[in-house]
């Protein structure tokens, strides 16, 4: 997961990731995960849940990605959260955090919850500390198959959602009839 967001970046500009981006996704995740600061992900499960990626780009090289995963109508996971290791600090993780927070937003769920080493980093940016046996859908989709389960020790973070005001409705119109 990212370091700290102490000095924010103006310029930083959060895309959705492309099929060009794959592998360089996979290089940040597994870099990280070697550092035992996160689960590991083959190129080809990269692939797989690319349309869920965002990223930071410097050129054609990704510094930085971020995941939001549907789990259920209410609820999705932001994961895969990884920042270059020389350019932490600069509000890339941050960035990263709040696109996947407005899609989900956009997507109308009610809660986002984050699996972390780094809960402080999160808890500057609006989430709270949660019990992850309150995340059940997340708990025996995905964790009970981590060599980690039963005994994780990342901390589940969670954000409620408020909902995107709705649009009002046009002014209708008056028809007149010749």
């Amino acid at each position: 997961m990212t370091s700290e967001a102490a000095s924010p970046v103006t310029d930083v500009r959060v895309e959705r990731a492309t099929v060009h981006d794959g592998e360089g996704i996979a290089r940040l995740i597994n870099y990280w995960a070697a550092q035992g600061q996160m689960l590991p992900r083959t190129v080809g499960e990269t692939y797989e849940n690319l349309r869920d990626f965002f990223v930071v780009r410097d050129g054609d090289r990704v510094i930085g990605c971020a995941a939001l995963h549907i789990t259920w109508a209410d609820l999705a996971e932001l994961k895969s959260l990884a920042v270059d290791e020389a350019i932490h600090s600069r509000g890339i993780g941050a960035a990263l955090v709040h696109a996947c927070v407005e899609e989900g937003r956009t997507l109308g769920l009610e809660r986002l919850f984050a699996l972390t080493y780094r809960p402080g980093f999160f808890e500057r940016l609006g989430w709270q500390q949660a019990d992850v046996m309150n995340l059940p859908r997340k708990v025996w989709n995905e964790c009970y198959r981590c060599p980690k389960f039963p005994g994780c020790d990342e901390i589940a973070m969670t954000l409620d959602l408020d909902p995107l005001p709705a649009d009002p409705a046009p002014p209708l119109e008056a028809s007149t009839s010749a």
